[in-house]
């Protein structure tokens, strides 16, 4: 299962390919996903409890935040902008989204860096 789980981690890279839409068109808000490159890595390091644990964390605070940021940003949307509610509920996913992925990559950052920085303790 650890070996399967790696794939999956390492083949969250595959969205950085979506930054060449930025490079290609005028949208160069695309080019956040070239951030996405540094999940490769999980294809490379050998996946421990430690990792499962903080990929756990990770995505489980992004999930939740981000849920609270689409709450936040749809019904600001309608209330402060006038936004009618089909545009209030894009705006509300794709912030929330942008959100959920900006929170999960630092959270990912902060638990990789504690782990190898050898701030945690570990039984073994």
């Amino acid at each position: 299962m650890k070996g399967r789980r790696r794939y999956l981690y390492g083949s969250l890279g595959l969205l950085s390919l979506l930054g060449f839409v930025g490079v290609l068109t005028q949208e160069r808000v695309f080019l956040l996903f070239f951030a996405f490159a540094v999940d490769f890595g999980h294809w490379f390091r050998k996946n421990d409890e430690m990792v499962e644990d903080y990929m756990n964390r990770s995505a489980a605070l992004a999930f939740y935040v981000g849920m609270a940021a689409t709450g936040i940003l749809g019904t600001g949307a309608v209330f402060l902008q006038g936004m009618d509610g089909h545009r209030a509920l894009l705006t509300g996913l794709a912030g929330g989204f942008a959100v959920a992925v900006i929170v999960h990559a630092l959270a990912e950052l902060y638990y990789t860096v504690r782990e190898s920085w050898g701030l945690v303790h570990d039984p073994e």
